[in-house]
């Protein structure tokens, strides 16, 4: 967890590290769970990291939580539709295994875990998108400011780009970014740790799926 870090207390002594807190009404977000994060064979494989392989089924107990609690659902996912990726615009110039979530590859890759239960049901929203954040040039914020939302669970994959810029920009946007450490992928565990410390610093609370469990308990049917 984030305050485990070596220098925890040192940002702490600076003012970081603040608790925001559970507001009233959540949503979970669960970020590009897509089957390339956890195939052997993907160039955006993160199964060889334990904890990161372990992170689908921490995902699901999220889901489980937020269905039994009656919480809004939304998943993004990541779709290009120009074989040239030019709708992936310059981050296609650093990433070149976006071309993974082109519409016309046949290798399924950017499909949902489904081997993990992590599949959308009626009534759950999803969302295209084809940049990191969950809220760029797509109707995110629209659709959790008609439903109320002050709080945001956030998992997915990974941890250092999608799930962090979704969460820099959930807080920027006015919500409580609540994200879930070991329910989000991340290649290595000096990747995961150093952007969760950070992200536990400015920008977020960093949850346990315990915590997060309980809490949507309480609430009960929303």
């Amino acid at each position: 967890m984030a305050n485990h870090h070596p220098d925890a207390a040192c940002y702490a002594r600076s003012g970081f590290s603040n608790k925001m807190g559970w507001g009233t009404r959540p949503a979970l977000l669960i970020v590009d769970a897509c089957i390339a994060y956890w195939t052997p064979d993907s160039p955006l494989d993160t199964s060889g990291y334990p904890a990161s392989a372990a992170s689908p089924a921490a995902m699901k107990r999220l889901l489980d939580a937020a269905r039994a609690g009656s919480v809004p659902i939304i998943w993004t996912r990541v779709e290009y539709e120009h074989e040239d990726m030019r709708d992936a615009s310059v981050f296609w110039l650093k990433a070149k295994s976006l071309a993974i979530f082109q519409r016309s590859d046949k290798r399924g890759l950017g499909g949902w875990v489904v081997d993990a239960g992590l599949t959308p049901i009626d009534g759950e929203h999803i969302v295209t998108k084809q940049q990191p954040s969950a809220f760029f040039r797509t109707d995110v914020d629209q659709r959790l400011r008609d439903l109320g939302v002050d709080t945001l669970v956030i998992c997915g994959a990974s941890t250092s780009g999608c799930v962090r810029a979704s969460t820099l920009d959930a807080m920027q946007y006015g919500y409580r970014p609540m994200l879930v450490g070991e329910a989000c992928a991340e290649r290595s565990p000096e990747i995961q740790n150093a952007n969760l410390f950070d992200l536990g610093s400015k920008y977020a609370d960093i949850v346990a799926t315990e915590e997060v469990g309980r809490w949507l308990g309480k609430l009960g049917t929303l």
